[in-house]
């Protein structure tokens, strides 16, 4: 298969070593990275034939390990910039996955009149963590897009999971730590209740880096928050629980 598709230049084929997934990256453009794995392994257990969204799909890492990982019915990922778009089209051929993953080159703002709405199981996101206008801007427009709010803000990302999702359907989040109140109100303003959180860090020393987040549409109140998840332990190596994550695909 991978001879059928044709790379443009300075992209390459990474292999998931998952199931024989593969994914295709531009090499100066943004680049998938643990946070993603650590979404689609935190949102492995959503229930059997569900419809999920994926908003700011990117190269389409989390729907292509979400295939691999669970028995939904089908995915469909929105990704705003073109170019991205295009290469998580061909991942899509290149994984045989046509009947299971599409991908639709267009901003979440407008996805409400593509899609219908109040009809999906599951939306999964790993939106843009910086808010626009600050930090360093990189130069390269694909990562500056990816990293940062300028094509849809985080509120937007949360209102359109409310507008897309049935009542009781789950939303997935990756974030920073920094953004926790703000995706904590967002998320309760707009109706999805915030029912798990767990903190990724580095290491046992570090400060968190990172936080998942499960909230349910038009749930009940009750917050649970998970023991800590390390990347690596005191000899800098990958602890036993991320080795399971990358080495099994998240499965249990």
């Amino acid at each position: 298969m991978e001879n059928k598709i044709k790379l443009k230049k300075d992209e390459r084929i990474d292999d998931l070593e998952f199931k024989n997934l593969k994914i295709i990256q531009n090499n100066n453009g943004f680049c998938f990275g643990i946070d993603s794995i650590l979404l689609s392994d935190f949102a492995k257990n959503l229930k059997k034939n569900a419809n999920v969204l994926d908003l700011g799909t990117g190269t389409g890492i989390i729907a292509t390990l979400l295939c691999g990982k669970t028995n939904l019915k089908k995915v469909i990922g929105v990704e705003v910039q073109e170019e991205v778009y295009d290469m998580a089209k061909r991942s899509i051929i290149l994984n045989n996955l046509e009947n299971k993953f599409e991908i639709i080159n267009e901003n979440i703002k407008n996805i409400e009149n593509i899609l219908p709405k109040n009809t999906f199981d599951v939306v999964v996101s790993n939106p843009p963590y910086k808010k626009a206008n600050t930090g360093i801007y990189n130069e390269d427009k694909r990562k500056l897009i990816s990293r940062h709010e300028i094509e849809a803000s985080l509120e937007d990302f949360i209102y359109v999971a409310k507008n897309m999702l049935k009542s009781q359907g789950e939303l997935y989040l990756v974030h920073r730590p920094e953004r926790l109140v703000d995706i904590l109100y967002i998320m309760r303003k707009y109706k999805i209740e915030p029912k798990i959180l767990r903190f990724v860090f580095s290491t046992p020393k570090d400060l968190p880096k990172l936080v998942l987040i499960k909230g349910v549409k038009n749930a009940n109140p009750f917050l649970k928050i998970e023991k800590n998840l390390y990347i690596y332990d005191e000899n800098k190596e990958y602890t036993d629980e991320i080795k399971k994550i990358y080495n099994k695909g998240g499965n249990d």
